[in-house]
């Protein structure tokens, strides 16, 4: 369900790795200036059943 896509502000539940996409274009210290890490994920949540969500991150997260 989850999507893994750079453009944020979809009406559907979206991630992204900031550092390798909407701040790829920065230096790696001007990324940490800003707050953003190779490691982080960003998640913008969107209009779906919120039981689906946090079914959908459970499965995913047990796969790991």
């Amino acid at each position: 369900m989850v999507s893994h896509l750079a453009n944020v502000g979809d009406s559907k539940t979206l991630i992204i790795q900031p550092a390798a996409t909407t701040h790829q274009q920065l230096p790696e210290a001007a990324q940490i200036a800003a707050g953003v890490y190779p490691n982080q994920l960003r998640v913008s949540v969107g209009l779906e059943h919120i039981d689906d969500i946090i079914a959908d991150f459970e499965q995913a997260l047990s796969k790991i």
